[in-house]
């Protein structure tokens, strides 16, 4: 069984088990954590699509980590023009989820 949620303007596939990065949440570590965007349900039978949701399906996971991303350079560079050089670093803060259930 799998499902497709959404959360943080992304889209993942995630099945009982996996262990997935998203955009950071609010949450500390150890807590629980639920994905009611639910857009997608499968099963060894049966598929469910929501328009654009699934009602009353959630996606139950447990907060395993918060952290942040490898470090990023981002260069912005002008062609035949001395003055317009920038280099400036990013690191993306994520949270990590353990799923542990996937509810109808």
């Amino acid at each position: 069984m799998y499902a497709v949620i959404e959360t943080g303007g992304k889209q993942y596939r995630v099945t009982p088990g996996d262990t997935i990065r998203v955009e950071k949440l609010d949450r500390d570590t150890g807590e629980a954590v639920e994905f009611d965007k639910v857009l997608m349900v499968a099963s060894d039978t049966k598929v469910s699509v929501g328009t654009p949701f699934i009602s009353g399906a959630v996606v139950r996971g447990l907060v395993m980590e918060q952290g942040r991303g490898k470090k990023i350079i981002v260069f912005k560079y002008k062609n035949k023009s001395r003055q317009s050089r920038r280099t400036q670093g990013h690191r993306q803060s994520f949270t990590s989820v353990k799923i542990d259930s996937i509810d109808l």
